[in-house]
């Protein structure tokens, strides 16, 4: 086994946008040039989303809540300047709208991460951190990767900020049963098309979110000759709202808001507003779906189904057809039916840094995360460790959204440089 190490003042988990925004703030922090500090990430290359990147899907945030705006609005990392970098402004600014296409955005935050190419080590998993104790003290964590060839290596740093987003949450239902003719989401556009080797495939997109919405419509756009099912646990399709009003809750401001409350009021305000961000869809793909419903009504050719109020209780998968066993919530009478591929729109879990931290439990504190995204640390542990995009319950319902990126990067930059100035400032001037 080939081990390298290496020492970094600070070393961010994950390279999407979440650290992509804190590698922007580093950049643009006057007093820490000459700092030390890299990204590991386990995608061979940069890509957001990248199996939800469908035709004609757009942004639901506007583009001035980018990498670097709210928080540097002269930054050269704007939107708008990549826009300019790329000879499209004037023309961006003639369609008249907030929110691009979401290949677009994907491309701006690949230009964005693109100018870090020496900060970032691509195909490189994180598999454990670690304490390194030296006299009853852990001011180092050791970090272990892996990249494709099955090399490791170790690097050590004081300051860890770990940003790996979401895993694919895959229903206990579905558990064991996973094959080539199934696809969570995340991968979609990536393996789709593996569904056409059917002439008129028949196909169930399980869930009632945006994305199973985007997909549902995506999929009777791809096999016009196809058959699809929306299946879902709710009665219907509830719209996003995405009112004024309501959007001040994503104000980076109103973290401290609710940062400040009680938990349970924390998790009454979570429950009331799940409604901006969790099983909504726009408005826009509601419709459509319901007309496509609709003219099959007029025509009296019945080709898609939305099958609502539905549990899903048995599947069985022989690797060519799926067969998924269904429970009316009302009358508890069951169905059976046929597919030749699934769809799981059914979200991410959030909580992959808890087996990544696992070594380091005796070392942390029972405290909740403090509101710079702090892992409040036992006494005798001076090392940092921030975490991005799994502080919902604590900060509120934008923590795993874009809305806050530019923000966030900035307060735990500064945090930083509170807890280790005279550190950070010493690297710097070696």
């Amino acid at each position: 086994m080939n081990v390298h190490s290496q020492e970094y003042d600070v070393v961010g988990i994950g390279f999407g946008p979440a650290n992509l925004a804190i590698a922007i703030a580093l950049e643009e922090q006057s007093d820490l040039k000459g700092l030390r500090y890299c990204f590991l990430e386990k995608q061979p290359r940069f890509e957001w989303h990248g199996g939800m990147l469908l035709d004609g899907t757009r942004m639901q945030v506007s583009f001035l809540k980018d990498l670097a705006t709210l928080r540097n609005p002269a930054s050269r990392f704007t939107f708008v300047n990549y826009l300019h970098d790329n000879h499209r402004l004037d023309s961006f600014i003639n369609m008249g709208t907030f929110f691009p296409t979401r290949v677009e955005y994907n491309d701006y935050m690949r230009w964005s991460a693109e100018q870090f190419s020496e900060r970032v080590q691509y195909g490189e998993e994180v598999i454990a951190i670690e304490p390194v104790e030296q006299g009853g003290e852990v001011e180092w964590v050791r970090i272990r990767s892996r990249n494709a060839d099955g090399s490791e290596k170790e690097i050590f740093t004081r300051n860890l900020v770990i940003g790996i987003g979401g895993y694919p949450n895959v229903p206990a239902v579905f558990a064991g049963k996973m094959g080539d003719n199934m696809v969570h989401s995340s991968r979609y556009k990536h393996e789709y098309e593996r569904f056409g080797r059917h002439e008129t495939p028949r196909i169930a997109v399980i869930g009632a979110g945006q994305s199973a919405a985007e997909i549902y419509l995506d999929l009777m756009n791809q096999y016009p000759d196809g058959k699809m099912d929306m299946i879902t646990r709710s009665r219907a399709l509830h719209p996003a709202d995405d009112s004024a009003f309501v959007n001040e809750i994503f104000d980076p401001a109103f973290t401290d808001t609710i940062y400040a409350r009680p938990e349970e009021e924390r998790r009454d305000f979570l429950k009331k507003f799940s409604q901006t961000n969790y099983a909504v869809v726009d408005l826009a793909e509601i419709e459509q779906i319901y007309e496509r419903l609709y003219l099959q009504k007029v025509t009296g050719k019945v080709q898609h189904r939305f099958l609502s109020n539905r549990d899903i209780v048995g599947v069985q998968n022989d690797g060519t057809r799926v067969l998924l066993t269904l429970r009316d919530k009302d009358t508890g009478l069951e169905q059976t039916e046929v597919y030749d591929g699934v769809v799981l729109a059914t979200g991410y879990n959030r909580n992959g840094h808890e087996q990544l931290l696992a070594p380091m439990a005796d070392w942390m504190s029972e405290q909740g995360v403090e509101r710079c995204y702090r892992l409040p640390m036992a006494k005798g542990c001076r090392a940092n460790i921030f975490l991005q995009g799994c502080c919902e319950e604590t900060h509120g319902l934008s923590d795993t959204l874009l809305s806050v990126l530019a923000v966030r990067s900035q307060e735990v930059v500064d945090a930083l440089i509170q807890r280790h100035s005279r550190p950070l400032a010493a690297a710097c001037a070696s």
